[in-house]
């Protein structure tokens, strides 16, 4: 949702300062607003067999949330080895990580179950061959096939490229039976940015009906089903927040029913990553140059290299001016970065408070799939990141790109080869 009305209250205040001191653009997440979201998730869901939240680190990969978050009892889930690697720099071990990738690799299979290990997460019935040994336990990723979706961003579960079709998912297990597996876990993720709550109840009936299937099939029990991530934010100032209260009556239906007809009821998993951090965070920029053509256009300090996800997707993030929401002149304009593409806008035709030069402007909801998404197209660098504490104070947690970071790679030992073909 747009920044709520506590963090406006605690952060305009003292956003002059924070810019004059850390300089712009930067992204700035609320560690109160984290805190209190892990909170309410642990409330709703916890159930008499556990509940555990596994952050999708892809969502916002930095040590200090990674930290703060798993001080809250929350696990994480990666799909690769630098997202591995940072989970461990925060101690979690085997219990803590899910391995979810795709078209993996047998290298990142090996640091998966390396320094600790994790829960291997299979999306594919051919990587069974990829583990050897075979781990004791295994879970699978599945895919339903033709099914309602929320939204586009995931798509068609026929078309998408994840996971275990119906007509493998009793093969999948089976072979894993024969390769020694004794404990399992089903997984799913059909649904991104999804606001309606009947959708993810409806994926969690579905992945209990498979589990049940399986397990009447092969005489197993499942240690746990991962319903996967997908619950959306509010981007839109008119788009209702999600109903966390109802999911949470119609899983713990769901949970009871299955009890009764199977005699034992799995853990529940959840790998959400936007709605844990995505309201959390904001970009803050500065206006730099004003331009009339064809369209009023007002230049900032940040580009799409900082927030890719307006010019990827056409998303919506809420756009404000500190002091200035009510009253005054308005002009409808595009905010555009520096990058030579024609899609580098944050915002297209938006009714916002008459902009000058040097003035500071809000992007909301940028706290996942924001700085995360980064990129270096026309040599643009990545802003840093900030902290803002529950004590009031602010904390750098990533400083910004450099030109000797950019250039990094660029610097190596000379290696030239003579192909023997060409001898």
């Amino acid at each position: 949702m747009p920044m709520s009305e506590d963090l406006r209250r605690r952060l305009e205040p003292i956003l002059d300062d924070i810019a004059a001191h850390f300089g712009t653009p930067f992204h700035i997440y609320d560690e109160k607003g984290i805190r209190d979201n892990a909170k309410a998730f642990a409330q709703h869901f916890q159930t008499p067999e556990g509940y555990r939240e596994y952050f999708a680190v892809k969502a916002l990969p930095n040590r200090r949330i990674l930290e703060l978050l798993a001080s809250e009892g929350i696990g994480f889930d990666c799909s690769s080895i630098p997202e591995l690697v940072l989970a461990r720099m925060v101690g979690a071990a085997e219990d803590d990580i899910m391995f979810t990738s795709n078209n993996t690799t047998s290298e990142e299979f090996e640091a998966a179950r390396a320094d600790g290990g994790s829960i291997i997460n299979l999306d594919d019935i051919s990587l069974i061959d990829k583990l050897n040994p075979f781990p004791e336990r295994i879970c699978f990723r599945y895919n339903p096939g033709a099914r309602r979706t929320g939204n586009a961003i995931i798509g068609n579960p026929v078309e998408a490229k994840y996971g275990v079709s119906h007509d493998q998912i009793v093969p999948a297990y089976r072979q894993a039976l024969q390769r020694g597996a004794r404990r399992f876990g089903l997984h799913t993720m059909v649904a991104s940015n999804e606001l309606d709550y009947r959708h993810i109840a409806e994926t969690t009936r579905m992945l209990l009906d498979i589990a049940a299937l399986v397990g009447q099939a092969l005489d197993i029990r499942f240690e746990f089903i991962n319903i996967g991530g997908g619950i959306g934010i509010p981007y839109q100032p008119d788009q209702a927040d999600f109903d966390l209260a109802a999911l949470s009556r119609e899983i713990r239906q769901g949970f009871t029913d299955f009890r009764r007809r199977n005699g034992y009821t799995p853990q529940l998993f959840m790998e959400c990553g936007r709605c844990m951090t995505g309201p959390h965070g904001v970009l803050v920029t500065r206006v730099i140059n004003h331009k009339d053509t064809y369209r009023r256009y007002v230049g900032v300090d940040a580009c799409m290299s900082a927030l890719m996800r307006p010019a990827m997707y056409g998303a919506y993030h809420h756009i404000s001016v500190p002091g200035r929401n009510n009253g005054g002149p308005r002009q409808t304009v595009d905010v555009v970065g520096a990058l030579c593409e024609n899609n580098d806008k944050f915002a297209v035709q938006r009714d916002l408070p008459a902009l000058a030069a040097g003035e500071l402007v809000v992007i909301h909801d940028t706290g996942a799939h924001g700085h995360a998404m980064g990129f270096n197209y026309n040599g643009r660098l990545q802003p840093k990141e900030l902290l803002l504490r529950t004590d009031g104070r602010v904390e750098l947690i990533r400083r910004e790109q450099r030109i000797e970071d950019y250039l990094a790679t660029l610097a190596f030992r000379p290696d030239i080869m003579q192909p023997s073909a060409g001898a």
